[in-house]
């Protein structure tokens, strides 16, 4: 997946699981341009039943930018069918204070006319730490 203009999911969803973690989280371009490319405006996550819209998903990501030193993605399913997306995979995150962040990720979504994603819906699970 390459940066530049808006990216069309439907061509490589297990890329965008693996590419967008990297570039919102430890790259230098800004993360609002980042996240634009993959979202639509009015773009929605529902994680666990908690709705983030654009504003507090970058929120988010500014501590990230500042506390992570390493984002890797292992994506276990993926699925693209017309619209609808779906994938099981797991982000792990290396933190500056030497621990490591362990989440699970089921993933369902939907894609807009253009190929950017408008909508997840997501369950999460804190996995345990893994050894360095």
């Amino acid at each position: 997946m390459t940066m530049g203009a808006a990216a069309n999911l439907n061509d490589d969803f297990a890329g965008y699981l693996t590419t967008y973690p990297q570039q919102v989280a430890l790259g230098d371009e800004d993360a609002g341009t980042v996240f634009d490319r993959y979202h639509v405006p009015g773009f929605e996550l529902f994680n666990n039943g908690t709705r983030l819209d654009r504003d507090r998903l970058l929120a988010h990501v500014r501590p990230a930018r500042k506390n992570a030193t390493s984002v890797r993605v292992a994506v276990r399913d993926v699925l693209v069918a017309g619209d609808r997306v779906a994938a099981a995979y797991t982000l792990t995150a290396g933190m500056r204070q030497g621990h490591t962040v362990v989440t699970e990720i089921y993933l369902f979504g939907q894609l807009a006319a253009d190929g950017r994603l408008q909508r997840i819906d997501q369950i999460t699970r804190d996995l345990p730490e893994k050894p360095a």
